[in-house]
């Protein structure tokens, strides 16, 4: 039996300028400071003799192999992404990168969230991605509006209290 698994469904190519700077960023320092100090490391294991025992060895070409797959992947995600700047024309409605603050109908609890690119979720910092049901569900609404939404953990109702957009 291979490793096969289904191809991943595309992602929005949506990113805001801080989290494009951001991988870049990253990609900067992999490929600048990190990978050349793994080549040096794998250089001088591969000097110490037989590569068939050298745990540091096959280390090195693991972590090179990593390092190597992230700078592939980042290299080409940076060229299909779009930076969005700046807020839309209606700023009274939800679009990418909004932040909205939305009231549980059945608790009371405000929730606050940020729309951002699937490359930039953070669930600490309340940020969801552009794909994500709920995201789908808040596009276009206003305030005061109802959303519905069917998550993995469960049918969930929301009244939007606020909008803002942060980079704006």
């Amino acid at each position: 039996m291979g490793r096969w698994r289904p191809p991943a469904e595309k992602s929005t190519a949506l990113i805001t300028r801080a989290g494009h700077d951001r991988l870049k960023a990253e990609l900067d320092e992999l490929w600048r400071v990190r990978r050349p100090e793994v080549v040096k490391a794998l250089a001088a294991a591969a000097a110490e003799g037989d590569r068939s025992e050298n745990a540091e060895y096959t280390y090195r070409k693991k972590q090179l192999g990593e390092i190597d797959r992230r700078v592939r992947y980042l290299s080409k995600r940076l060229e299909a992404l779009k930076v969005v700047e700046g807020a839309p024309a209606d700023r009274e409605a939800v679009f990418f990168g909004a932040e909205v603050e939305l009231e549980d109908v059945a608790s009371g609890e405000l929730v606050r969230l940020r729309i951002v690119g699937p490359d930039e979720t953070d669930a600490k910092r309340g940020w969801i991605s552009i794909d994500a049901p709920l995201a789908r569900a808040l596009l276009k609404k206003r305030v005061d509006d109802e959303v519905e939404a069917q998550l993995p953990g469960g049918h969930v109702r929301y009244v939007i209290v606020e909008i803002r957009y942060p980079d704006a």
